[in-house]
């Protein structure tokens, strides 16, 4: 049995995706507080595999696992998948029924959840919840878990449906999230990949470091993907850490290292003095490309 590591506790948007993505298949998934812990359990054979999220539609890149991936582990990615972040405003429901019967939320005094979940139900917040102060907590379950443990307080957290059933808590109102749209793109990582479905695209991501004396070397490093006609469907530009205006590219393109034009364009951008690590070469499934009854 495989153990696969996430962020914890039980009833994160990572467990609940990890457990779409693998539905079907005997794994263990095994929560962990940081994802430096994630990634550091599969590092060092306590898990074969990490379930990391790497960008959401409304916030962006998750830089935390992005940085972890390029300074401090050596984990090939081995796949990527969508899935929606729908988020949940869970408590105790008995908490907030007025005389009248009816659930009342302006009862509420103060919602727990992690920064970016929050983020992503601005609108609601401010149209339901007004009067509710925010506190930012390690992860969307951690703040559910929270809940549970200090009833009677006027708690209330932002989470997944998972994460009120794990708890045993209810759900005040569902799908909250400001945009329906809201997906998050998972990467799993390790140094062995399981067997999996085949997909119609494969990606590779790399990450390129441009010589100091060149001048102009971004635009040659995009013009030798360019007139290949390779798609480069992410860039992003980070920290090297080295020293201040040093960075790196981040870049996912769509295409395999099996092909003859990828392995070509890199070895264009490196003849000119770029410094090109490859993080990984991996099958990428839409939401609706991911068939259940596989997995």
């Amino acid at each position: 049995m495989r153990k696969i590591a996430f962020l914890g506790p039980e009833g994160t948007v990572t467990q609940e995706a990890a457990r779409y993505f693998f539905a079907g298949e005997n794994h263990l998934f095994v929560p962990y507080k940081l994802f430096a812990d994630v990634m550091a359990a599969t590092v060092s054979g306590e898990t074969d595999l990490s379930v990391i999220p790497v960008e959401n539609t409304i916030e962006g890149s998750v830089k935390d696992t992005v940085d972890l991936l390029v300074h401090e582990v050596d984990l090939p990615i081995l796949a990527e998948w969508t899935y929606p972040s729908f988020q949940n405003l869970i408590g105790f429901g008995s908490e907030y029924i007025n005389q009248a019967g009816k659930l009342d939320l302006t009862t509420i005094k103060k919602i727990f959840s992690k920064d970016v979940a929050i983020a992503q139900c601005r609108e609601f917040l401010k149209n339901h919840l007004p009067q509710a102060e925010i506190e930012f907590i390690s992860s969307t379950a951690e703040g559910v878990k929270f809940v549970k443990e200090h009833p009677n307080e006027g708690y209330a957290a932002i989470g997944t449906k998972l994460s009120s059933e794990i708890y045993g808590l209810d759900v005040l109102a569902d799908h909250i999230t400001d945009h329906m749209n809201n997906f998050t793109r998972f990467m799993l990582v390790g140094h062995q990949a399981p067997a999996l479905k085949a997909s119609d695209l494969t990606k590779t991501t790399i990450l390129v470091t441009l010589p100091e004396d060149y001048p102009g070397a971004l635009h040659q490093v995009l013009s030798a993907f360019a007139w290949r006609k390779i798609n480069l469907s992410k860039i992003e530009s980070r920290p090297t850490k080295l020293k201040l205006g040093s960075y790196f590219f981040y870049i996912d393109i769509e295409g395999s290292m099996d092909s003859v034009l990828l392995p070509a364009a890199i070895a264009e951008i490196e003849a000119i003095g770029c410094i090109v690590r490859v993080l990984g070469c991996y099958p990428s499934y839409s939401y609706a490309g991911l068939n259940t009854e596989v997995y």
